[in-house]
């Protein structure tokens, strides 16, 4: 009886047809609307995703809510969803928490490093831009490699983690998932470049959070579950009956637990590479105007904290509450390790307090989900195709309507290819788990070299060039030999375990550090920043009426630097402060203490957790959902009357800049 229980299949509580319609025909009907909003775009404010400008970087035009927005949901990923709510029935409540503080520091901190770059060179498109205009032809080729595989291997943790979500809700086979989720991206982004994504980015994360903040009500809703006190009763008898090894006394609700801060040592050095190697961020950085880079970011990061931390806290707790009761849908049985790794804690939960209704709507976010990140993945190497490869290598005299064409060929081929190396990751038994474990030790090598080539003018290039690619070579060494040494074999399941990730994550994070510092003291650099702003980066157009005040942005945001030094310093050290504030409140000041006393939640202290962590959630709901509709009103009034009685003579499309800060001057319709 016993084998019988634990190979019972829990079926799927939703049809296939229903998966279908979601993954692909609302995949469809939300293409269609970014079509039509990109045409009315074009129509109202003259905004041309036919030029590069507009496609790649929005006019460099994008005000704070929008880009707060967009930073949210830049890393409301599937697996910040699924894999909150795996860590938290691992670890108890210290998983959900570390999980949420792997984010938002390195989140925040991209501020400062986006502040300096808009200001350094305000016409780039990319990071590798960047980086090629210091190092040259050998360092652009070296970060491009270091780029690319930081975005593979991110769509790849995306796509496993939501298609075998959408498998267990719908019954919809993984491979027909994995290559159905990329196909409504692939037709918006080629379409509405990235303004599309900005767009679509505020739509989801606007749903997503709906869906987020209705689940904190319905757990408690149930009969089983009435209150927070309630809750904690039955986790702290599901501690004493499965008692978390190395947490202490084995309880799920204490922050002294050594799986998790492991856990979070990895998650926070994987996370700093993801931000800081994502092209993806630099592009949302340079469409943003100045001030919005600082005040979006940190905003943003902030705001995001609170999605891990109460969604996964909630959601990991229901499994554990519920899971020895017939409303749980493997009962009577445990869920086993495969599908607590593939991420079905928060499926399951869902289904335990809602039903249908509890799936449709995890099928939903899901999706939600992993279009929207996916997205900003897409136009990232997109970019890399276009500017970087193809303009630089292949073209050098390319037109705007060349790169155009590049980027969607980049659009297209990257969507095709990340379904099919997501797939190719499947049928070789790798997991969510496994890539949200591993996937630091090759997104970790770049971190430094990249922090001191837009920082630090002392960084050589012979430093550029040998850290990266000897700290991967470090981490993968280390990863693989402590593999080895710690299970007597490499095989997939002992180079996903804790111990070999952790070791490999900080040997990667860390030692291109250490050679980049001391190749650099034996022959360091004196690089001039000023060197940056020789080089015409940006595309003029006499077929875009709009031309001559990009230009004019540009050139003003470049020359406002020299003679306004004062104010982009004052908002550099605004985002320096924050970062730091942010790490040590999140990081240290926080949970380490706790971590040390060694502190097992009371009934009152874990529903003060639980009701801080929702309200929190609440919040970052309005200022992803509505914060973007204050913040842009007068625009939106001002598309709505154009678009009703025609386009005015002489209006401005949007507020002054004085209100925003921007340096650029007022665009006139």
């Amino acid at each position: 009886m016993a084998s019988t229980i634990t190979d019972t299949v829990v079926e799927p509580p939703l049809s296939q047809a229903v998966g279908y319609v979601v993954v692909v025909v609302i995949g469809f009907v939300i293409a269609l609307i970014m079509v039509f909003v990109t045409r009315l775009l074009k129509k109202t404010l003259g905004e041309d995703n036919g030029k590069s400008e507009m496609f790649m970087t929005a006019n460099r035009s994008i005000r704070t809510g929008l880009t707060a927005s967009a930073v949210v949901s830049g890393w409301l990923w599937s697996t910040a969803m699924l894999g909150s709510a795996f860590v938290g029935y691992n670890f108890g409540v210290a998983g959900p928490f570390w999980f949420a503080a792997g984010c938002s520091p390195m989140i925040v901190f991209f501020s400062l490093l986006g502040i300096a770059c808009k200001m350094r060179i305000p016409e780039a498109h990319t990071l590798l831009e960047i980086v090629r205009i210091r190092y040259g032809t050998a360092g652009h080729i070296v970060w491009i490699v270091l780029c690319l595989i930081n975005n593979i291997i991110a769509v790849a943790n995306m796509l496993l983690g939501a298609s075998a979500a959408i498998n267990a809700l719908t019954g919809v086979n993984i491979t027909a998932a994995t290559f159905l989720l990329p196909v409504g991206v692939v037709v918006y982004t080629f379409i509405g470049g990235i303004k599309a994504t900005f767009l679509t980015d505020y739509f989801h994360t606007f749903v997503i959070l709906i869906i987020a903040c209705y689940f904190t009500i319905q757990a408690f809703l149930v009969n089983e579950i009435n209150s927070p006190a309630q809750l904690y009763s039955l986790v702290k008898a599901a501690g004493d009956a499965h008692p978390v090894s190395g947490n202490h006394e084995g309880s799920y609700l204490t922050m002294t637990s050594h799986g998790a801060l492991m856990f979070a040592i990895i998650h926070i050095l994987a996370n700093f590479g993801l931000v800081i190697m994502d092209t993806g961020f630099f592009v949302k950085a340079f469409s943003a105007r100045p001030e919005a880079v600082v005040k979006g970011y940190i905003v943003g990061g902030i705001a995001y904290f609170a999605i891990p931390w109460a969604l996964g806290t909630v959601m990991s707790f229901l499994a554990l509450a519920l899971e020895d009761t017939p409303r749980f849908p493997t009962f009577p049985r445990r869920m086993t390790a495969t599908e607590v790794s593939n991420g079905l804690v928060l499926p399951y939960s869902a289904i335990a307090i809602a039903g249908k209704g509890g799936a449709a709507g995890v099928l939903l976010i899901t999706f939600m989900a992993v279009t929207s990140t996916l997205s900003a993945q897409v136009i990232s190497v997109s970019s890399i195709i276009s500017f970087d490869i193809y303009r630089r290598y292949f073209n050098r005299a390319a037109t705007d309507r060349d790169v155009i064409r590049w980027s969607h060929i980049g659009v297209v081929f990257f969507g095709l290819f990340s379904a099919a190396f997501s797939t190719a990751l499947h049928y070789g038994n790798v997991d969510l788990g496994w890539t949200l474990y591993f996937l630091g030790v090759l997104t970790c090598p770049g971190i430094f070299p990249t922090i001191f080539t837009i920082l630090w003018k002392k960084q050589s290039q012979a430093a550029a060039l040998i850290s990266p690619l000897f700290g991967m070579a470090t981490g993968l060494g280390v990863w693989l030999g402590t593999a080895y040494g710690f299970y007597g074999e490499i095989t997939v399941a002992s180079t996903g375990g804790t111990l070999p990730c952790m070791y490999g994550t900080v040997a990667s994070a860390f030692s291109p550090a250490l050679y980049s510092i001391v190749i650099t003291l034996i022959r360091p650099a004196n690089f001039d920043w000023r060197d940056y702003r020789k080089e015409k980066l940006a595309f003029d157009s006499d077929e875009n009426p709009s031309a001559l005040v990009l230009s004019q942005v540009v050139d003003e945001e470049a020359n406002s630097y020299e003679s306004n030094k004062a104010r982009f310093r004052y908002w550099g050290k605004i985002a320096a402060i924050w970062s730091a504030a942010t790490f040590l409140g999140h990081w240290v000041l926080w949970p380490l203490p706790m971590y040390a006393s060694k502190y097992i939640f009371s009934s009152t202290f874990f529903t003060a957790w639980i009701v801080i962590a929702i309200i929190w959630l609440w919040v970052t709901m309005f200022i992803a959902g509505f914060y973007p509709l204050i913040d842009g009103r007068e625009q939106l009034l001002y598309i709505w009357r154009a678009w009703r009685h025609g386009r005015p003579t002489v209006e401005t499309a949007g507020t002054s800049d004085e209100e925003e800060g921007s340096t650029g001057p007022v665009k006139t319709r």
